[in-house]
């Protein structure tokens, strides 16, 4: 911790509202668009050696075609288990395998199911903006209740909150509307 306390809040915030834009990034990944992507399958877990696996801790994943992605576990004895983990993880998705592989094939998704998709997105977007807000609120009361701190570097703090809550804010919607263009991209 440094001497300044504004300089302590301020950096609180930062890192804060960071971390509420990486989350939202990370949670916008994990929904379906119409390339396939490796971290669409990050939810699911596989019931193997008597536990409830992450599925990137018994297989590995890989993205070979844009509508195909392939499991390869590393044990195969674990095969039947992954398709199985894969189709009841309610994605969507009809995997089979071969003996060796499982390959799950992406379906188109329809205009209906985008918009459905576009939707969580807004939500997920949304929670992220009011943690942001939340995060905004804090740093600024701290900032007030603060004493020795003349009024002018008070006002001056709390522009500077003001103004990281609308970049990061401004973040947050390019990555939705990113996300929407790839959702709905045909």
């Amino acid at each position: 911790m440094t001497t300044d306390p504004l300089q302590d809040i301020d950096k609180h915030a930062r890192d804060t509202m960071h971390k509420a834009v990486e989350s939202t990034r990370r949670e916008f990944a994990t929904i379906r668009s119409g390339k396939a992507t490796t971290s669409l399958l990050d939810t699911v877990r596989v019931e193997a050696y008597g536990q409830n696996l992450p599925l990137n801790q018994v297989a590995s994943v890989s993205a070979p075609e844009p509508r195909l992605l392939t499991v390869q576990p590393w044990d195969r004895g674990l095969i039947g288990a992954v398709e199985k983990a894969i189709q009841s993880a309610d994605l969507g998705l009809n995997p089979s395998n071969d003996g060796t592989i499982v390959r799950v094939p992406l379906p188109p998704l329809t205009e209906e199911r985008r918009k459905e998709l576009v939707r969580v997105v807004h939500k997920l977007a949304e929670e992220g903006r009011i943690a942001v807000r939340h995060t905004r609120t804090d740093a600024i009361n701290k900032v007030k209740k603060l004493e020795h701190i003349s009024d002018d570097a008070k006002r001056r703090a709390e522009k500077d909150i003001q103004k990281l809550h609308d970049d990061v804010i401004d973040d947050i919607e390019a990555l939705v509307k990113a996300k929407e263009l790839e959702i709905m991209e045909v």
